[in-house]
């Protein structure tokens, strides 16, 4: 234990990490280290930490910043620790903290001066729903360096065909490059979680030599395909596309979504445009 205080003024560590927030404290300052190395921020790059904790991961990214230059942004949910991080920036520190929760946030609003670079130890409830969110403001995450549940990252990595394939796949690789970079045991954090994470690194993919449809389109296509997954698509997207507009698209009537690619999805939705401007 350092003896740094701690929110209440308690030594880091003494207080109990609560439960309805689904805290696991990384303590593990190796891992940290090869965190903030996999990000590798510029001091220029606005970088946003959700859920910094106790800090394993926020001292690091602190040494990054220069005096008078962009502040590290945290994202806290906790009153007991956002309020530590508020007196670290009001001790000088080169911090902005935001108590909310992460999953709620604005994140368009939060990119109104620019890109993001994000990085964080996600709590792994909610981590699926956030990188989600971030699929809707891809073109302000500059790039992000996350921990997740080893399976969510396994979602996040799977080709198509492949048994942990899924919505979240394919709203993801739509925008980001996805890369699982090194799994964590349960023995870098307290308490210990009863599974494996994984560092994942998401960069944006370069912009695309064809037209996109329009993200909610894209996102309601992938949604009907994944809602019936067992069904054929033919079937399953048939309140939105035709037979006619399914086969203009590429895609075999009898495919299911899972088999089905982010640029099959992309034609897809690219026919439902063409449909509902007929």
């Amino acid at each position: 234990m350092s003896g740094r205080r701690g929110p209440e003024g308690k030594e880091e560590g003494w207080e109990r990490p609560k439960r309805w927030l689904g805290q696991n404290f990384l303590h593990d300052r190796q891992v940290a280290a090869r965190i903030v190395a996999a990000l590798a921020p510029t001091p220029e790059e606005r970088v946003v930490e959700v859920g910094p904790g106790r800090g394993a991961l926020t001292e690091g990214l602190l040494a990054t910043r220069i005096p008078g230059g962009v502040p590290l942004t945290v994202v806290e949910l906790d009153p007991a620790l956002a309020a530590f991080w508020m007196q670290r920036a009001a001790a000088g520190a080169p911090l902005r903290v935001v108590r909310a929760d992460a999953a709620r946030l604005d994140w368009r609003a939060m990119a109104a001066e620019g890109p993001l670079v994000v990085v964080g130890n996600l709590p792994y409830q909610v981590a699926a729903t956030l990188i989600a969110q971030w699929t809707a403001v891809a073109e302000q995450v500059a790039r992000a360096v996350v921990m997740v549940q080893r399976e969510v990252a396994e979602r996040l990595a799977a080709a198509a065909g492949g048994k942990s394939y899924s919505r979240l796949s394919v709203m993801v690789q739509r925008h980001f490059r996805v890369e699982r970079l090194f799994d964590v045991g349960s023995g870098a954090f307290r308490p210990r979680p009863r599974v494996v994470s994984s560092v994942v690194r998401l960069t944006p993919l370069p912009p695309p030599l064809e037209p996109q449809a329009p993200f909610p389109l894209f996102a309601a296509v992938v949604r009907a395909a994944f809602q019936q997954r067992r069904k054929m698509v033919v079937n399953a997207l048939a309140p939105l596309l035709s037979p006619s507009a399914i086969t203009a698209a590429g895609v075999r009537l009898e495919a299911r979504a899972e088999e089905l690619t982010p640029a099959d999805f992309e034609r897809l939705a690219l026919q439902w445009v063409a449909q509902k401007g007929a």
